[in-house]
């Protein structure tokens, strides 16, 4: 898998939440603050108001998208003065957002102009949480103006219809349908950054072709026993040219993020699998089930067959 892929795959959990939602002026709903999800709105007409707990109000147009990383609260509004009359949007304990729910909600207010909009929420597990997502703002909007996005207006498209029309094999489509919005949403987002002046961390490196040849090089084969100097071939570099580009863009030289990433598979196994420890070390590069589990203890603060009887096992 390539890097984007892999880190929703792993930072993601449960079954996402999605609803398409019609409101009448005069409206405004409270989104609580959901640490451990991440959470998008996607205008399909007519407009409305993002309105941050700090901050500027966000007007928001037909075809804008609207996605928070860190389950940041905020509250949607017909505009920017309209008083919330309804209880907050949002899971009363983190156990609810294991059920999925596929909707198509109408709330009418006075019978005002309607605004309807595609909603959405992602769980994430905090403890498996990739760095790249860490660098990301509290908010990110992507404008329907001035830069077409084809791809992501097909998965927003596609997702609004069924929801508003569920049909034999919806419970199937939206789940992809959501994990495709998601990562159309961070591959816009990270292209842009070049444009906006990123020149290190996630951003950056995921814009520069020999950082991203030696990262896609570890994620399509975390087993390989990777050095400095092989993964420098791959980025076409010099090995002291590759490992201080790596280093100031990744934020921590080659090994060490090999390391972090053949731990973190390893944990992800060992949550989703009953293969044998044996296995679980080969697969991320360890010949020794004495060294894995040394390496597993030292990243995780404790064994992997501990690790595995306790931890809690999601889809």
């Amino acid at each position: 898998m390539d890097v984007l892929s892999d880190v929703v795959a792993v930072t993601r959990t449960g079954r996402p939440r999605s609803a398409h939602v019609r409101w009448h002026a005069p409206w405004a709903q409270e989104f609580a603050s959901v640490p451990g999800s991440a959470g998008f709105q996607v205008i399909l007409q007519g407009t409305c108001w993002l309105l941050p707990p700090s901050g500027e109000p966000l007007r928001l147009s037909a075809g804008d998208v609207v996605f928070l990383p860190h389950g940041s609260g905020y509250t949607l509004a017909d505009g920017p003065r309209t008083p919330v009359t309804t209880p907050a949007c949002g899971p009363a304990d983190q156990v609810s957002y294991e059920a999925y729910a596929s909707d198509s909600v109408d709330r009418s207010g006075d019978g005002g102009p309607a605004t309807v909009v595609l909603c959405g929420a992602y769980r994430l597990d905090p403890s498996r949480t990739h760095p790249l997502l860490l660098t990301l703002p509290d908010l990110i909007h992507l404008p329907a103006q001035p830069v077409p996005r084809p791809g992501l207006l097909s998965a927003v498209h596609l997702l609004a219809a069924e929801l508003e029309d569920p049909r034999l094999g919806t419970d199937a489509v939206v789940p992809a349908l959501l994990d495709t919005l998601l990562l159309y949403i961070l591959r816009i987002w990270f292209s842009e950054q070049p444009a906006r002046g990123a020149t290190t961390g996630w951003a950056a490196a995921l814009n520069d072709p020999s950082v991203t040849a030696a990262l896609h090089a570890i994620h399509r084969d975390p087993a390989a026993p990777w050095t400095v100097a092989e993964l420098a071939a791959e980025a076409r570099l010099s090995r002291a040219s590759f490992a201080r580009r790596f280093a100031l863009l990744i934020g921590q030289p080659p090994l060490g993020y090999l390391t972090w990433w053949r731990m973190t598979t390893a944990a992800r196994l060992l949550r989703a699998s009953e293969e044998p420890l044996r296995s679980i070390a080969a697969q991320v590069g360890y010949t020794s089930e004495f060294a894995f589990a040394h390496a597993f203890k030292r990243a995780h603060g404790t064994a992997p067959g501990t690790y595995r009887r306790t931890a809690t096992r999601r889809p």
